[in-house]
Formats: structure tokens, sequence, C-alpha cells
């Protein structure tokens, strides 16, 4: 029972400290979980998906977590010590959302956490709030929708004034849901029926998108840099919203390809595969830490015709002037479309810089257009549901750049068609998460055009 009771301490030690850099560094929980997943290697699966849920389960509740701890602490979480702060919600988040974890010992453990970290004097106000709301759980409600989905109200606002209230609740309550890993295979390695065998066989469950053949929902596994499909470069992690950019470019072979803001690279390796060993791929972004990104996906995938070039995106590149047959422009965006992923954005994005990134986004466009060749393909995607990076800024390049519309109409898989809040005829799709057939995919937005001339 020591035993036990240790490493339960040492798991919710991890969660602490990944917490702690998230919320009061500003890191990124994708980058910050993996490292100490990484760094724990010898725990086992059970244990790495208690650390895993815990830190990723009070990121997405955070909001209402706060709003619990404060309905039951004088003190309120934004006057609290940060580790007292992260404790609380990390423990708070247990009593809430894990029937399996005794309430017992997430308050025995928190108050453990407290006096190794030196807060002796505040271990009987830990205890203190977590036995309050492990007695008033059964009574806690959130009549405000934004508190009951854990979404800031401008936010949650934004989505009502965008998509109506049904479809914002919708969107909300997706964000809170668990998904699949998307990967994507390579087909020009091996042949999927391989992939999924050799998944499958180290006991991960593997199963196939309809519509997509080379799509694979990764559930279960206990470490994706473990499994062979990832080290021999077989997959790549991309989400089937994501993919949709290749399937909308369909580049033939030979043709030339800039994308402008590749990092970490699934685009760019996916339109290298498509090529099946022909043409070229330049994938660019802004420095050498997040190029050296791709170039390692591209070291473990083995792809030969993809190359990769630091640049901002802002500053034209004259070498480049109509030189690609397509021009992947995915710009930085608010993200909110990966809430489900990435649950840290909800906390960073706020009304004023929604605002700055749409006129990055033009600023950019302004300048990438040009490497299109006349007759060429422009795809401007983001991986959010905001109207104003999204449709307002394809109005935008229809009006004032020598682009055209494609009609995207009969290229996408059954039932899509019909779900898209934008136009197909206008070259635009529109996913909105937990809407019709993509309740399991990130939100995300393509808008195809041709270059006139």
């Amino acid at each position: 029972m020591a035993k036990q009771t240790d490493r339960g301490l040492e798991n919710r030690e991890i969660i602490l400290g990944v917490l702690t850099e998230v919320l009061e560094k500003g890191s990124f929980v994708h980058l910050v979980l993996n490292q100490a997943l990484y760094k724990y290697q010898y725990l086992d699966k059970a244990d790495r998906a208690f650390i895993t849920r815990v830190t990723e389960g009070t990121l997405e509740y955070m909001l209402q977590l706060d709003g619990v701890i404060n309905r039951y602490s004088k003190t309120k979480t934004n006057k609290m010590k940060p580790l007292i702060r992260n404790l609380l919600r990390m423990s708070v988040y247990q009593l809430l959302y894990m029937d399996r974890v005794p309430d017992s010992a997430v308050c025995n453990e928190a108050v453990k956490l407290a006096v190794k970290h030196r807060f002796q004097g505040l271990k009987g106000f830990v205890n203190g709030v977590l036995r309050t709301i492990s007695r008033e759980k059964e009574h806690i409600s959130f009549e405000n929708p934004a508190m009951r989905f854990s979404v800031p109200d401008w936010m949650y606002d934004k989505w009502v004034r965008d998509w109506g209230e049904e479809r914002a609740e919708i969107i909300a309550a997706s964000f809170l849901e668990p998904r699949p890993t998307w990967v994507r295979c390579n087909e020009s390695t091996v042949p999927v029926s391989q992939i999924l065998k050799s998944l499958q066989e180290e006991g991960a469950g593997a199963e196939c998108m309809e519509g997509f053949d080379s799509m694979i929902a990764l559930r279960g596994y206990d470490y994706l840099e473990g499994l062979t499909a990832f080290l021999e470069g077989w997959i790549q992690v991309q989400d089937i919203s994501s993919s949709l950019v290749g399937q909308l470019a369909a580049p033939k072979k030979g043709d030339i390809i800039i994308d402008v803001c590749a990092a970490p690279g699934g685009k760019s390796l996916h339109l290298a595969d498509q090529l099946k060993r022909t043409g070229l791929v330049e994938a660019r972004d802004l420095t050498e830490q997040k190029v050296s990104l791709i170039e390692d996906n591209i070291v473990r995938c083995g792809l030969t015709n993809i190359q990769t070039k630091v640049w901002d995106a802002t500053v034209f590149d004259p070498s480049s002037e109509e030189k690609a047959d397509i021009v992947i422009a995915d710009l930085p965006c608010s993200g909110m479309g990966i809430i489900g992923r990435k649950p840290d954005i909800k906390y960073h994005m706020t009304e004023e810089s929604l605002k700055a990134l749409e006129e990055l986004q033009r600023q950019i466009l302004s300048v990438v257009w040009r490497y299109v060749k006349p007759g060429g393909t422009l795809i401007y995607s983001t991986c959010t549901i905001n109207k104003g990076e999204n449709e307002k800024n394809a109005s935008w390049i229809r009006g004032n750049l020598p682009f055209e519309p494609v009609d995207i109409r009969g290229k996408l898989p059954e039932g899509w068609e019909a779900a898209s809040s934008a136009s197909l005829q206008e070259g635009q799709i529109q996913i909105l998460p937990g809407i019709g057939p993509w309740k399991e995919f990130d939100g995300f937005f393509i808008s195809v055009f041709k270059r006139r001339g």
C-alpha cells in the first residue's frame, strides 16, 4: 500500500509541475506534457494515462474549476500562491470528474504535496477547501453555459453571434469530449494494411476513416514514439481536417509547392507523399527552431522531394516569384478550432489579439500570392472557427488579389458537403467541431483559389 501511495504522490507531483509550467510560465501544454511523459518513461501505462488525463482535464475545465473553488474558499484563486492554486485545481478536477479516485486519497495527497513544497501553514486550508467541495459536489451546477463548458465568456458569446446558440453549445461541448489521435499514412512507403497490422500487433486501437483511406484513428496506445509505424516514418500525426488541404490541393506529379508557414510539417509531408517522390515541396517557417521540427519529420519519414527554408512570410522572396504550382498559406491563427487538443489556447487568446491576427494574415497573403504561377493554386487555411479570420479573409483575397475561387463541390466525402458552414461553390469549407460528420475532428477552414492570367 505504501508503494502505491508513493507512486500516486509522484504522479501528482509530475502533474503539478506540468501545470505550473503551462499556467504560470506560458508554455504550451502539448510540448511540456510530452517532455514529461518522455522523461518518465519508466512509469507504467496506467500511470502515464493518469498523468495525461488529470493534466489535460484540469486545463480543459480550469475556468469551471476556479469557479467551484471560489464558491467554497474565502481566498479567491487569483489571490492564491501559484502552487496552491494549481494544486487545488488538479485536485478539484479529480473530485468532480474521476469517480475511480477516492475523494479521501485526493485530499490526502494534496495536503502531502502542499507540505512537501513547504506550505505547511496552508495544509489546513487545502484540506478544508477540498473536503468541503467533496461534500457539496453533488449539488454543484452551472447556469452560465460558458462556465458549464469552461470557456471564456467573450469567446462563447462570439460563437453564439457567429453560429447561433445551438451550434455554439455543440462546439463548446465537443472540445471537452475525448478524441483519438489522428495519423496519416505515408502511402509511398508501405501499404496502409501493413501499417494497420503493425499498430494492432503493438496493442494500439487503430481504425481507418471511411472516405479517407490513408487516415487512421489511434486509441489506447501507450507511447506514440514507441510505435514501429511512427519510428519507421510510416505515419505522421495529422488531423483529418488538416489532411483536407492536401486532398483539395490535388498536386500533380512534378509540381512545385511552397508551404509558407509549414511547421511542424504535416501538410508539407502529405503533399510530398502525394507527389510520389517527384516535384518539390519547399517547407518554410519563421525560425530555425520551427524549421528543425519539420526537418526531424522529413528525416523520420524518409521523403526526398521536400526541403526546408527559414523565411519570414511577411517578407517577399524575389527568387520565388511565380515559381509555384501550388502555394499553401496555412497561416498563424487564433487556434479556436483545436481547443479540444490544446485547451491552453482558451487562456491566451483575447478579442484584441483576434484583430491583430486577421491583419497579420492579410499582410502575409499580400506577399505570398506572388509566388503562385498564373493558373496555379493558392490555398488559404486556418485551424480556427472565427469568421473574421476565415470567410472575411477569403472575401478579402477575392476583392484584392488576382484570384478566383475554385468550386470544390464533389471533392469531399459523402455527407460533408451538406454540413459545411461555408460555400463550397465559392471554394470554401468550414469544419465546425461536433457538427455533422465532424464530431471528432478539429475545427478548420479551407479556401481554394486559382490565379488568373
